[in-house]
């Protein structure tokens, strides 16, 4: 198994086209509700993405079917 990589939010399109920065925001701002709080991680003020558990969650939702 490949250990995590964290990809903080501001980076996250440096490495991935989708979604969009504002679109991760508003995943982050709902994440209690849409099911994506496993995926962030919060380190002060700064949150990291667990890129990994991201997309294990976004086919779980189907997304993309």
């Amino acid at each position: 198994m490949t250990e995590a990589r964290f990809i903080p939010v501001t980076k996250w399109n440096d490495h991935h086209a989708w979604p969009p920065i504002g679109g991760l925001r508003h995943l982050i701002f709902f994440a209690d509700k849409n099911g994506f709080k496993p995926a962030f991680k919060r380190v002060g003020r700064r949150v990291l993405v667990d890129e990994r558990k991201f997309f294990e969650i976004v086919k779980a939702q189907g997304a993309g079917d």
